[in-house]
C-alpha cells in the first residue's frame, strides 16, 4: 500500500558561506516510515536534517534556495511559527543530553513549558513516552532517580522519549547509536520499528548495516547531491547507480 506523502523537497540548495552543502535536492518522503540517509562525511546528511526544522537558522552566513513542504505547508514561509515547527519536527543528536533532573522531570519538562501542570496528566505523558521509546520496563521503578545514572543507551532513549512528550509528527535522528554497545543499539532499533507505526522517521544511521536492518527507504548522498533513492531492498541488493553500489560494498566512504 502506497504511503501518504509527508515531506516534499523541491530544487533545494543549502550553503554555508561559499560551501554548497546540498545541491538541487528533489525528494519525497512518505508518512510513517523510516527513511535512512546514507553517505560519507560532508555529503549533506546532517544539513538535510537541520534544514527540516530550520535549526540551520542559528548558523551565521547560511543561505538556501528552493522549497520544503510538510503536509503541503512551506516550512520556510514567512507565516511559519518556528517553535511550532520544531515541536512538529523533533531532533535527537548522536550524543544524549539528559537534563540533570529525575527521569520523570526530564520527560515532563517540555509539557510543563507548554503549560501542563496537572500531575496525573504529566504522569500519563511520561508513561506513554517512555513506553513508546521502549524504556518504560527498565526505569518504571526509579522514575524519580537522576537521569544521569542511566546508561548511554538508556539516556539516548530518554532523549527520544523527551521529544515524544511534545507530540511531534516527524522524528529526526542523527547517528543515535554512535558510541553505543550492540545491546543498546538493538534496543534503540526495536524502538524505531515500533515508533514508525505512528511517526515519520528520518535517520542518519550509525552504519550501512543499521540502515539495512531498519529502513523502509534509503537515500544515498554524495557531495551534497542525492545520487539514488529507493526501497531498502533496491538500494542494498540492486542499486542502479555505480557510485551507490561502490559505497554499499565498502569501496569508498
Amino acid at each position: 500500500m502506497e504511503k501518504q506523502t509527508k515531506i516534499v523537497i523541491q530544487d533545494f540548495n543549502f550553503q554555508y558561506g561559499a560551501f554548497v552543502a546540498l545541491k538541487d535536492l528533489n525528494l519525497s518522503i512518505g508518512a510513517k516510515q523510516i527513511f535512512a540517509i546514507l553517505g560519507p562525511a560532508r555529503s549533506g546528511k546532517t544539513t538535510l536534517l537541520k534544514s527540516m526544522n530550520r535549526l540551520t537558522d542559528f548558523i551565521f552566513g547560511t543561505s538556501h534556495a528552493g522549497r520544503v513542504f510538510i503536509d503541503g505547508q512551506e516550512i520556510y514561509g514567512p507565516e511559519v511559527s518556528l517553535p511550532e515547527l520544531r515541536r512538529r519536527v523533533g531532533m535527537v543528536f548522536d550524543l544524549p543530553t539528559a537534563l540533570p533532573l529525575s527521569i520523570f522531570e526530564n520527560i515532563a519538562y517540555g509539557p510543563r513549558l507548554k503549560g501542563i501542570t496537572d500531575r496525573s496528566r504529566l504522569g500519563e505523558i511520561v508513561d506513554a513516552s517512555l513506553t513508546a521509546a521502549v524504556l518504560w520496563d527498565e526505569v518504571k521503578d526509579r522514575l524519580h532517580s537522576s537521569a544521569l545514572k542511566l546508561s548511554g543507551g538508556q539516556q539516548q532513549r530518554l532523549c527520544i522519549a523527551r521529544m515524544l512528550a511534545l507530540e511531534p509528527e516527524i522524528i529526526m535522528l542523527d547517528e543515535p547509536c554512535s558510541g553505543l554497545d550492540p545491546i543498546s543499539t538493538a534496543s534503540i532499533e526495536r524502538s524505531l520499528m515500533s515508533l514508525k507505526e505512528k511517526y515519520t522517521i528520518l535517520l542518519v544511521p550509525h552504519n550501512i548495516q543499521q540502515a539495512s536492518r531498519v529502513a523502509d527507504r534509503v537515500g544515498f548522498f554524495l557531495g551534497g547531491e542525492l545520487i539514488e533513492e529507493g526501497s531498502s531492498d533496491e538500494i542494498f541488493t540492486r542499486p542502479k547507480i555505480k557510485k551507490t553500489e561502490d559505497y554499499i560494498s565498502g569501496r569508498f566512504g
